[in-house]
């Protein structure tokens, strides 16, 4: 079954001036615009989509890669606000994802970051984002074992530590005094499964092999601030290959990376590049 919201390899049906149709099976057919396909593209083969709409609420096809998909939860910048209607955040596609007003836990500004949950609105069938996702997560037992690796989105700071999301369906809870350093809500990274408590919640803890997706890049940027005089002419619109070039890393990585470094207030986002802030008092 094709969900919206997914990704999916879809088969090339025919092609048409504005792109090609594909077979979506019970979505029917859906096109992936000419923008999006390669100069070999032909009919009968195999692509691999993600599926959503488009500013004119039409169903189409992307090889593009939002940040999140359908009931994952992640990071996400506020890149516009309209009043009475919400917010609308930057996933990685063209068209930005649109956080409701009665989605929100609080009031989000331009340039702010906010985790938040990819989730389909059941009366317009529309793709959403929801501050809200603590209902939509699992609340059965769950099946994890004492050690195991798992993936994390750290969710919010607490005077115990940091709640995290596991897996996009669980909380779990990272403890302060086991971090080397600050995390910021919205940080990606891995942790281990310490101990699973009566009452099904779940402590975790993090190692230096999990903590060095985020913690590095981060002061690798900071660093090459410092010696370009404070300001570099890198930000999240950077082309992947001259980030790889200069980093090391993937356009994703730095962006989570920028953004971390944003919601620390150890960046801003300056004309065609980042700048350095002076550190806290």
């Amino acid at each position: 079954m094709v969900v919206l919201g997914t990704k999916h390899t879809l088969s090339v049906l025919r092609e048409m001036p504005q792109g090609f149709y594909l077979d979506a099976l019970n979505l029917g057919e859906v096109l992936l615009p000419r923008k999006y396909a390669t100069a070999d593209m032909a009919i009968g083969d195999e692509i691999q989509v993600f599926l959503h709409h488009d500013s004119e609420d039409r169903l189409l096809a992307t090889t593009l890669n939002p940040v999140a998909e359908l009931m994952q939860v992640a990071g996400f910048q506020v890149v516009g606000v309209r009043g009475g209607v919400g917010a609308f955040l930057d996933w990685g596609l063209e068209k930005d994802l649109l956080l409701p007003l009665r989605e929100q836990t609080q009031t989000p500004q331009m340039g702010d970051w906010v985790v938040a949950m990819v989730v389909l609105d059941e009366v317009s069938g529309r793709l959403m984002a929801t501050m809200r996702f603590a209902k939509h997560l699992n609340l059965a037992e769950p099946d994890f074992a004492e050690g195991e690796k798992v993936e994390v989105v750290i969710a919010e700071e607490t005077e115990l530590g940091y709640k995290a999301v596991i897996r996009h369906a669980h909380w779990g809870l990272l403890y302060k005094n086991e971090i080397p350093s600050p995390l910021v809500p919205g940080d990606e990274m891995d942790a281990f499964v310490r101990k699973i408590r009566p009452d099904g919640k779940i402590d975790l803890s993090v190692d230096a092999a999990g903590y060095q997706r985020v913690k590095p890049l981060r002061d690798n940027i900071l660093e090459a601030l410092r010696a370009a005089g404070g300001r570099l002419p890198l930000d999240d619109k950077t082309p992947p290959e001259v980030i790889r070039a200069q980093f090391q890393t993937s356009k994703k990585a730095f962006k989570q990376a920028l953004g971390g470094l944003f919601r620390a207030r150890r960046i801003e986002f300056v004309d065609g590049g980042i700048a350095l802030l002076p550190p806290k008092s």
